[in-house]
C-alpha cells in the first residue's frame, strides 16, 4: 500500500510539474512578442485600428493606417519615427500639437524641384494644400516617381493635378495638347513639362515682362526649337518664330508689359489651333481675345459687315488675323506690314475682293479691287507714292461698312466729308460718278466705255493703217535699192551736190522743245499707268523719290509743251518764213488722193512715183494730228492736274472722262509716234540710218529729188540753194513781214 501510494504521489508530482512547464511553456511566446516602444509595431498596436480617429477643427479626422499600403509605400523601408518626431508615445495625445513631418529633412532642395508652386520656396513657409506635401504625395502610400501607379505619371498627371486645379484641367482636356496627350503623341507636353518652370502667375498679380518672356521663351522652346514638334505645323517653326519680329514681340522685348505674350491671345490651358470653333485664336472668337487689349478698335470692328457675316456664321468674312496677321503682326508704319498704308490694297483687301470664287459665291463686285487698281489713287500706290490713298482712307479701316447704311463713310450722304478729307472744298459734284469707275463696264458707266471702245477702234484702224502703208512702203523701197545695188534699176544721177533749208532755225529749236517734253511726257506719263513694267521697275530703283519726282517733271514737260505749242502759233502768225510754214501745211485736195496713188505704185500696180512738194499728206496728217493731240493731251491734262477745281466744276464723271480721253489719247500719240514718225525720218530706206535736217536744217539736192521733186523744182527756179565751196547763205529773217 505504502509503495502503491508513493507510486500515486510520485506520479500526481510529475503531473503537476508537468502542467506548470506546459503553462510556462505557453506564456513564454507572449512574452516574447511584447514590441519595444516607439517601433513600428508599437504604433500599429493602435494605428492599426480602423475605428481610431481624433477630433480636429471640429471634424473626425481617422488615424487609421493600413499595414499593407505602408509596406508597399516608397517608405517602407523607414521607421515611423524617422518621420514622426518629437512625442512621447505613452502619453495621449502624444503632443499637442505634434511636430509636423518635415520631409526636407531627407528630400532636399524642394522648392526648386516644386517651382509650381512657388510658396515652398517663402521662408517661413506658409501653411496651405500648395506647401504640403501629403497634398499630392499622400501620408502613408506615397508612390515612387518612376512607378507607373505614381499619380503624377505623365498618363495621369493631369487628373491628379486637376483635383486642386479644377478649371485648368477641364481646360488642358480639351486643348490642343491636352488631346494630344490623351491620344499618346509622343512629344505632347503635360503639366509638369511647363510648370516646372516658374511661368505662372501668382493669383491676383500683374504679369510683368519678365514672366511673359519666360513663357514666349517656354513656347518657342518647342514650337520653334524642336522640329519634331516645330515642323508637324502646316506653316512650320517659322511661323511662330516671326513672334519675335512682331509688334507684340518687339514691345515685350522693349519692356513694355501690357505687350501681349502667347498666353496673352491663346490661353494658359486652353490652347487650339484657329480651326477650332471654341479656340481663342479662331476666325468667331479672335476678336474678343484683341478687344482685352485693343477695346475701341474691336467695337468698330463689331459694327462692320464684315463682323455681322461673321456672326451669321461666314466664315470667308475676315477678322482681325485674316488682315493683320497671326504671330507676325506688324504695325502700320512698318513697309513690311500688310497693313501699312502702301500694301494694305494690294495685301489685305485684294484677297477677298479680287477673288472670283468669293464674288461668284456671294453676289459682290468682282472688279472692285481691280478698278481702285487702276485709278488715280491705286496707280499711285502702286507706282510708290510717298502719300497715298487706300481702301481703308474711304472705307475706314475697322467699321466698314455698307454703302446702304446711313452711318457708312460711302454712304451717298456723307461722300462729301469722306472726300473732303484729302481733298480740301470738295462739294456734292464730287459725289456725281462712279468711285470705282470702270472703262469695262456698259452698265455702270456707259460715256466712259463708248469713249474707250472708239478710241480703241481709232488706234486699231489709225495705227494698223499706218503700219500696212510703211510695211508696203518699206518693201518698195527695199527692193528698189536692191534692184540699184544688182544693176537691174538705172538712177539718174544728180548733177551737182546743192544744200536747200529745210527748217530753220527758229523751227529747229520748237522742233527740239517738243521732241525733249513729248518725251518726258511719254515716259514720266506711262510710269503711273503701269508701276510694274520692267522699265520703269528699273528707274524706280534708283531712289525712292522717284514717283515724286515724276510728277513735278509730267508736269513740267506739259507746261513746257503747251508753251513750246504758243512759241509756235507766235512764229506762224508774226514771221514770214511762219506763215508760209501754216499756208504750206494746210490740206489740199492732192492729199486725199495722194494715199491711194502710193498704194498703188507700192504694190506695183503702177510703175510712176507720186511727186510731192514741200510737205507730203504724210508730214500734214502728222502735223495736224500733232496740233489736236496738244490741244487734248492740254486740256485733260489740266483737269488732272487741278483735280480739286475740276471735280468742283465738272463733276467725279468729268474728271474719269478726262483721264480716259488723255489716257487713250496718249497711246494713240505714242504709237502714231513710234509708228509713223520714226519710220519716215530714221528707218525709211531711202534715208536710213536718219533724215539729219532736224538737226542741220538743210537736205541734199538728192534727198530732195528723192522725197519732195516738186519743192526742188520751186527751189531751183527760185534760186534758193547752196553749192558746195560756196559760203552758205543765210536762212530768210524769223521775223521778215510779208
Amino acid at each position: 500500500m505504502r509503495r502503491s501510494c508513493l507510486r500515486g504521489g510520485a506520479a500526481l508530482f510529475v503531473a503537476l510539474l508537468l502542467a506548470v512547464t506546459l503553462t510556462h511553456a505557453a506564456d513564454a511566446p507572449a512574452a516574447a512578442a511584447t514590441p519595444a516602444p516607439n517601433s513600428d509595431a508599437s504604433c500599429l498596436e493602435c494605428h492599426s485600428d480602423d475605428q481610431l480617429s481624433m477630433k480636429k477643427g471640429g471634424q473626425k479626422v481617422s488615424l487609421f493606417v493600413e499595414p499593407k499600403i505602408l509596406g508597399k509605400s516608397a517608405h517602407s523601408s523607414l521607421a515611423c519615427i524617422d518621420c514622426h518626431e518629437g512625442f512621447k508615445a505613452d502619453d495621449s495625445p502624444h503632443k499637442k500639437p505634434m511636430t509636423p513631418v518635415d520631409c526636407g529633412s531627407c528630400h532636399e532642395k524642394i522648392e526648386q524641384k516644386h517651382l509650381f508652386h512657388s510658396r515652398l520656396a517663402l521662408s517661413p513657409r506658409p501653411a496651405g494644400k500648395d506647401t504640403s506635401c501629403t497634398t499630392c504625395h499622400g501620408t502613408h502610400a506615397v508612390v515612387a516617381v518612376k512607378s507607373a501607379d505614381f499619380p503624377f505619371a505623365r498618363a495621369k498627371q493631369a487628373e491628379s493635378c486637376g483635383q486642386c486645379h479644377e478649371a485648368a484641367r477641364d481646360e488642358f482636356r480639351a486643348s490642343a495638347h491636352g488631346i494630344s496627350l490623351v491620344t499618346g503623341t509622343r512629344d505632347a507636353p503635360d503639366c509638369v513639362s511647363c510648370h516646372r518652370q516658374p511661368i505662372a502667375r501668382p493669383a491676383g498679380a500683374a504679369a510683368t515682362v519678365e514672366l511673359k518672356l519666360a513663357q514666349a521663351k517656354l513656347c518657342e522652346s518647342c514650337h520653334v526649337g524642336k522640329p519634331e514638334i516645330a515642323d508637324k505645323t502646316m506653316l512650320g517653326r517659322s511661323f511662330v518664330a516671326s513672334f519675335d519680329q512682331s509688334v507684340h514681340g518687339a514691345a515685350l522685348a522693349r519692356g513694355v508689359a501690357g505687350a501681349a505674350s502667347c498666353v496673352d491671345c491663346h490661353g494658359s490651358h486652353a490652347m487650339n489651333l484657329g480651326m477650332v470653333a471654341g479656340s481663342r485664336v479662331s476666325q468667331q472668337r479672335v476678336s474678343a481675345t484683341c478687344a482685352k487689349c485693343h477695346a475701341k478698335t474691336a467695337a468698330e470692328y463689331n459694327s462692320s459687315v464684315h463682323a455681322a457675316a461673321l456672326r451669321r456664321g461666314n466664315l470667308d468674312s475676315p477678322s482681325c488675323t485674316r488682315c493683320h496677321g497671326e504671330h507676325d503682326i506688324r504695325g502700320r508704319a512698318d513697309p513690311n506690314s500688310p497693313t501699312n498704308a502702301k500694301n494694305v490694297a494690294q495685301k489685305v483687301c485684294a484677297e477677298c475682293h479680287a477673288s472670283v470664287r468669293l464674288a461668284k459665291k456671294y453676289g459682290l463686285e468682282a472688279d472692285a479691287f481691280q478698278t481702285f487698281s487702276d485709278s488715280y489713287h491705286g496707280l499711285a500706290v502702286r507706282g510708290g507714292a510717298v502719300t497715298v490713298v487706300n481702301c481703308a482712307s474711304c472705307h475706314s479701316s475697322h467699321a466698314i461698312k455698307s454703302q446702304s447704311d446711313p452711318t457708312s463713310t460711302i454712304y451717298k450722304d456723307n461722300l462729301v466729308a469722306t472726300c473732303g478729307q484729302c481733298h480740301p472744298g470738295a462739294n456734292t459734284r464730287f459725289t456725281v460718278g462712279s468711285v470705282h469707275a470702270s472703262v469695262t463696264q456698259q452698265k455702270r458707266e456707259p460715256v466712259l466705255y463708248w469713249i474707250a471702245t472708239i478710241y480703241i477702234i481709232l488706234i486699231i484702224v489709225v495705227v494698223g493703217g499706218m503700219a500696212v502703208h510703211n510695211f508696203l512702203d518699206f518693201f518698195k523701197k527695199a527692193r528698189r535699192k536692191l534692184g540699184i545695188q544688182k544693176g537691174l534699176i538705172a538712177v539718174e544721177p544728180v548733177k551737182e551736190h546743192r544744200l536747200y533749208v529745210r527748217m530753220t532755225a527758229h523751227e529747229r529749236c520748237q522742233h527740239g522743245t517738243l521732241v525733249i517734253s513729248f518725251v518726258l511726257l511719254v515716259i514720266t506719263g506711262f510710269m503711273l499707268r503701269y508701276p510694274e513694267a520692267w522699265w520703269v521697275v528699273a528707274i524706280q530703283s534708283i531712289s525712292h523719290g522717284v514717283f515724286a519726282w515724276r510728277g513735278i517733271v509730267h508736269r513740267v514737260a506739259g507746261v513746257v509743251m503747251l508753251a513750246g505749242g504758243a512759241w509756235h502759233i507766235g512764229y506762224l502768225a508774226f514771221t514770214k518764213p511762219g506763215r508760209q510754214l501754216f499756208l504750206d501745211l494746210l490740206p489740199r485736195w492732192n492729199d486725199l488722193t495722194d494715199p491711194f496713188k502710193v498704194l498703188r505704185y507700192n504694190l506695183g500696180l503702177t510703175a510712176d512715183k507720186p511727186k510731192f512738194g514741200r510737205f507730203s499728206y504724210i508730214e500734214k496728217s502728222e502735223y495736224w494730228a500733232l496740233v489736236w493731240g496738244t490741244l487734248i493731251m492740254g486740256a485733260t491734262g489740266a483737269i488732272l492736274w487741278f483735280d480739286n477745281t475740276s471735280m468742283g466744276l465738272f463733276t467725279k464723271l468729268g474728271f474719269d472722262i478726262s483721264r480716259t480721253i488723255h489716257f487713250y489719247e496718249a497711246i494713240l500719240a505714242t504709237l502714231a509716234i513710234i509708228v509713223w514718225h520714226l519710220y519716215f525720218v530714221i528707218f525709211n530706206p531711202d534715208i536710213y540710218p536718219m533724215n539729219l535736217s532736224w538737226l542741220t536744217g538743210r537736205m541734199s539736192e538728192e534727198e530732195m529729188h528723192e522725197e519732195h521733186p516738186l519743192e526742188l523744182e520751186r527751189l531751183k527756179e527760185s534760186g534758193q540753194h547752196h553749192a558746195p565751196g560756196e559760203p552758205m547763205p543765210p536762212p530768210p529773217p524769223d521775223d521778215a513781214k510779208k
